[in-house]
């Protein structure tokens, strides 16, 4: 047989596109060597691939075809990246050699970097492929062992891991499949692992642990400001244990972009929200995404899940001035010339800061040498759009002797989980009755649309006559004024409240640090 196909993926952001890889053998005259040819666009490491293809076919036992070996991935006209080629153009050019049977291969996706032994090394974005595959009705899936678990979580298609182009050959062969690989995905995501990290381990702080709790119910972002040592990281670090657990479609998004960015490891699907706490040095395009090929950064990194700026005053201003798109639409798209690609960022910021650059400002054990001009230039290095995105700021004080020494015991993150899980749970039902008709999926109330917050967020009189009143001393922006309502409204899920009271307004002033006017 002169022409085979076979099937390959590429991924471009989180998305797949499946490649149809052609190999045809021509035979040339004389002692010449055998010459391989890709066409279709591929990028240096796919063109590499020939001599490992070669060297694995021969260290596998097969004879490398002593003829011109033309390889085109289809559709000619879209660029191919990535070693995951390499599997099905050796299953290409072993079904032209006659040695593999074109029984299974119509329907089945390979993907898979070969070593010069034959092995079959894992690869990025197979979850996407897999997504793909189905998608467009393959019903079979060849994977390096080292992905197979990711890749299994897709339903409606069977995975098979191979460790070895042999046993890719044997698989071929057989004129009955064995059982494909099949895991419990309701079991992954009710077995999580144990940081050791709980809320029982905070002393005092009781204010702030209560701010938490609500951003934590709503979805807000959060800004911790206090003195160093006074506990902000690791505040910040036990956010995660209150979160609700990720359901399997949110595992599914995670697990997604970790894959594109290599950083799965073999562990299947995701089982916890991620926590990313980037340095300070990151660059934009570290933070946001970017490169030559667009990879997700640190901010679709944290989709569904917490993404920790400590030092915020001290990260590079263009680095946070990017933050706005993400805090603001949910999304990330980086244009280059070649391409366009979108990357979910759905994420709650968590961020903590010095009140002044020597960081005991207002503290009422240490003074602070700062000059009020040095105060003012150190806050300043947050701009004002980006303050308005922080629903919530909250000022962390230097804990107190008798605290860290009380024998008090905390509430644990169990407990409080399953107050903000409930209130999450007043949330999805309220916006249930949306669900069929909205242009963006809400989830809790940090999502809330314009349109969403005059219907969900209705004051009373006294109310009313209190926002009026912190708007005109504070001089609160239009989008301060609805982040009030949305933490307010959280504040009254959090209590069972069907409506917001007074007394859950004054709460959400109060987490405006920022706006008051001792920092101006």
């Amino acid at each position: 047989m002169a022409l085979f196909k076979t099937f390959g993926a590429t991924v471009f952001g989180i998305d797949a596109h499946l490649v149809q890889v052609e190999v045809h053998l021509t035979p040339h005259g004389g002692d010449q060597q055998p010459v391989m040819t890709m066409v279709g666009l591929p990028d240096a490491a796919i063109r590499e691939s020939r001599e490992r293809i070669r060297a694995a076919i021969t260290n596998c036992g097969y004879l490398f075809p002593n003829q011109r070996v033309t390889v085109n991935l289809a559709p000619a006209d879209l660029r191919k990246e990535g070693s995951g080629f390499d599997l099905p153009i050796a299953v290409g050019v072993l079904g032209a050699t006659g040695d593999v049977c074109a029984r299974h291969v119509p329907d089945t996706l390979f993907v898979g970097e070969l070593s010069l032994d034959g092995q079959v090394r894992p690869v990025k974005g197979v979850l996407s492929m897999a997504l793909k595959a189905r998608a467009d009705g393959k019903r079979r899936l060849v994977v390096p062992r080292d992905n197979a678990s990711e890749a299994a979580v897709v339903g409606g298609i069977a995975t098979y891991p191979v460790a070895s182009l042999g046993e890719v050959v044997a698989l071929l062969e057989s004129d009955v499949l064995p059982p494909p690989l099949i895991i419990d995905t309701t079991g992954l995501l009710t077995t999580t692992t144990d940081p050791g990290l709980d809320f029982r381990d905070i002393r005092g702080q009781l204010h702030v642990r209560r701010a938490i709790e609500v951003a934590c119910a709503g979805g807000h972002n959060i800004l911790m400001i206090g003195p160093p040592g006074s506990g902000k990281t690791m505040l910040a670090r036990r956010i995660p244990t209150v979160l609700p657990p990720l359901t399997f479609e949110e595992a599914l998004e995670v697990t997604r972009i970790h894959s594109v960015a290599g950083l799965t490891q073999g562990q299947g699907l995701a089982r916890e929200r991620p926590f990313r706490n980037p340095h300070v040095t990151v660059s934009d395009a570290g933070l946001i995404g970017g490169g030559a090929t667009p990879r997700p950064g640190e901010v679709s990194l944290a989709h569904h899940g917490v993404l920790f700026l400590d030092e915020l005053p001290e990260f590079d201003r263009n680095a946070l001035e990017v933050l706005r798109q993400p805090l603001e639409d949910g999304k990330v798209t980086i244009s280059r010339a070649a391409m366009t690609v979108t990357f979910p960022a759905r994420f709650m910021l968590a961020a903590a800061m010095n009140p002044c650059p020597c960081g005991f400002f207002n503290d009422p054990t240490r003074e602070c040498k700062c000059t009020p001009a040095q105060i003012q230039r150190y806050v300043a290095k947050i701009s004002g759009p980006l303050l308005d995105r922080i629903d919530i700021h909250v000022d962390v004080p230097a804990v107190r002797f008798q605290e860290l020494t009380g024998e008090t015991s905390s509430e644990d993150s169990a407990t409080v989980r399953a107050r903000v899980v409930r209130a999450r749970e007043r949330q999805l039902a309220r916006f249930k009755a949306d669900a069929a008709g909205a242009n963006q999926v809400m989830f809790c109330n940090a999502h809330l649309t314009p349109r969403a917050i005059r219907r969900y967020c209705k004051l009373d009189t006294a109310g009313l006559r209190m926002l009026e009143t912190a708007m005109a001393r504070l001089g609160l922006s239009v989008r301060a004024y609805d982040r009030i309502l949305k933490v307010s409204r959280t504040i009254a899920d959090l209590e069972g409240a069907s409506d917001i009271a007074a007394h859950h307004v004054a709460e959400a002033i109060q987490y405006r640090s920022l706006d008051r006017s001792y920092w101006q």
